[in-house]
């Protein structure tokens, strides 16, 4: 497929800072933001940039592939939409923007229980392949109806979501009352007013809202109620006893995400996992955290063999995807990338910049004359 890519905005960092200035201020800290003191998101990056990979120059290759199996499913590069919440607050509109890409371009799409789609249409969108995040409810029975929501629209993957005990602490989120209970105030409206582009496709598509919880939420609820229904309805909370009617009912795959030690590494494969995520929410619920890099290092060495490995936060760009690859995961997932995309760009956000990605991943994958992703941990300079 031709890449579709705008030259004005030739990498992540371009469409980061074209999408500051498009998205209202306390929508887009939201989007851009750590936890604490941001400690963790910076270690992210920089930590997995630390990786050197080697390349064999002399000697005879063809062209490199980018496709990949996982789970039974060729995807065209080994990157997919990692899922986001209130997607539709930071860009109107954006899961189905992204959605869409990710069908086209054939790469995974991941649809949070707290977006702003529901599953029905992002099945719809996607022919069936989208997976679906669930933020495990409280209730049984409400756990049980989205889990049939989901086999219904033929999500080939369920992803448990384990790393959100509680809520984060975020000062700037805090500050423009977007903790829960969330409020609008008045600065916030200012800086809507300042944002023309954004203020009229909200418009357009309407105030976002938790597609997938609408049947459950009740009506005429004001951000105040929402935020109190929310959190008694939903709890972060995940061990065995929670899992192993998920286990039994869900018939597709089952990945863990969220994973950061190799306890919980041992857990998942014991429970039946299929795969595990790597990650820590994007360096948003524990600064003191380790970085992502680092846990997927320890974790592969281990359970290589034994579960699939997939690795989210921190990846901005072509390179970090081969380096994470090279350091042990099978798949990787980004979120504030896709999102800094469609801020910038709107509804050709998502084409670009899974294109600049698959460019810039292919590039290295030439440069390093490695013809097979699998054999990227060849070229790992340890």
């Amino acid at each position: 497929m031709a890449a579709e890519i705008n030259t004005n905005y030739p990498s992540v960092d371009d469409l980061r800072n074209k999408a500051q200035k498009r998205i209202p201020k306390f929508a887009f800290e939201y989007l851009d933001g750590g936890c604490n003191e941001d400690v963790n998101i910076s270690r992210n990056t920089s930590e997995i940039r630390e990786v050197q990979l080697q390349p064999r120059y002399l000697r005879n290759y063809g062209d490199s592939a980018t496709k990949t199996t996982l789970f039974g499913i060729e995807y065209d590069a080994p990157f997919g939409i990692a899922p986001v919440g209130l997607q539709g607050l930071m860009w109107p509109n954006s899961p189905e923007i992204l959605a869409k890409a990710a069908h086209k371009h054939n790469i995974p799409f991941i649809l949070s229980t707290v977006t702003t789609m529901n599953i029905e249409r992002a099945s719809e969108l996607t022919e069936g392949k989208a997976w679906f995040q669930l933020y495990n409810p409280v209730e049984d029975a409400l756990r049980d109806d989205i889990l049939n929501r989901a086999q219904a629209a033929e999500c080939p993957v369920l992803v448990l979501l384990c790393d959100v005990p509680t809520f984060g602490y975020r000062p700037r989120d805090i500050r423009n009352g977007l903790a829960l209970p969330p409020k609008m105030s008045l600065t916030n409206m200012l800086q809507i007013l300042g944002k023309p582009s954004w203020a009229f496709n909200t418009l357009k598509y309407g105030q976002p809202t938790f597609e997938t919880l609408k049947p459950y939420t009740p009506e005429g609820l004001n951000l105040r109620q929402l935020g109190q229904f929310m959190d008694k309805t939903f709890s972060g909370r995940l061990n065995e006893e929670k899992i192993k009617p998920i286990r039994d009912k869900w018939k597709g795959k089952l990945v863990l995400k969220g994973v950061a030690s190799l306890q919980d590494t041992e857990d998942a494969i014991r429970m039946g996992f299929d795969g595990i995520i790597v990650s820590n929410h994007g360096g948003r619920q524990l600064d003191a955290a380790q970085s992502t890099i680092h846990s997927l290092q320890e974790i592969s060495k281990k359970y290589s063999d034994q579960i699939e490995i997939m690795m989210d936060s921190g990846l901005r760009s072509g390179p970090d995807i081969a380096r994470a690859i090279a350091s042990g995961a099978k798949f990787t997932f980004m979120g504030r990338s896709f999102m800094y995309g469609c801020g910038a760009l709107g509804n050709k956000g998502g084409d670009h910049t899974i294109s600049i990605l698959k460019r810039q991943f292919k590039q290295v994958m030439d440069q390093l004359c490695c013809e097979r992703i699998e054999n990227l941990p060849d070229h790992l300079i340890q």
